[in-house]
């Protein structure tokens, strides 16, 4: 996969989630149900999504590394 595949689908993946978790806050605030249980889900949604990014950055990282690693042996021979 070349590097503009790899930005697609990231563009596509980032894309997607956002989508998500905008729609999944919109409809915690229209639900019928009381303001304090709402609240609740939406600190849980919130919680989970940073857990994801959080996780998703991690995976970037290694992949930044291993690419870095890659070029100095590269560079070396």
């Amino acid at each position: 996969m070349d590097y503009d595949e790899e930005q697609r689908t990231f563009n596509f993946v980032a894309g997607l989630a956002l989508g998500l978790a905008l729609g999944a806050g919109v409809a915690l605030l229209l639900a019928p149900q009381s303001g304090r249980r709402t609240r609740r889900q939406l600190v849980r949604a919130v919680a989970s999504a940073r857990d994801t990014a959080g996780d998703r950055f991690g995976e970037m990282a290694d992949d930044v590394r291993s690419a870095v690693e890659a070029g100095r042996r590269r560079l070396k021979l």
